[in-house]
């Protein structure tokens, strides 16, 4: 069984399954809807100024929220992901630039969220 265990985790390197748990992502969390323009050209300046009264907006919540970070990754949380950041958005007072630490399991640009937290 200890092998088998072994030659998955191998397979998995190798295969250049990029899985890593309990990674932190940080970055501007942003509801996907808004966020594929700004993902797709790394546009920092407009997902600081995306507020959180348009995140919070049916249409935007319901597509689901994302983490654009510094380095131009767009990162999609999953469905209790996006709960706790519907959430997160709900309880903070901040206007815009939503700032946010995420901790999880990380594969490929999907993260399985454990927590998240406005910064």
């Amino acid at each position: 069984m200890k092998a088998l265990v072994r030659l998955a985790a191998v397979a998995a390197v190798l295969g250049g399954g990029c899985l890593a748990y309990g990674a932190t992502v940080k970055g501007i969390l942003v509801d996907r809807q808004c966020g594929a323009k700004m993902a797709s050209t790394n546009d920092q300046k407009a997902a600081s100024a995306h507020t959180r009264e348009c995140a919070l907006m049916p249409g935007c919540t319901g597509s689901g929220f994302g983490v654009l970070t510094a380095d131009g990754k767009f990162m999609i949380l999953d469905a209790d992901g996006n709960k706790k950041a519907e959430a997160a958005l709900k309880a903070s007072k901040k206007a815009s630039d939503i700032q946010v630490q995420v901790t999880g399991n990380v594969t490929g640009e999907n993260v399985k969220v454990s927590t998240i937290k406005i910064l």
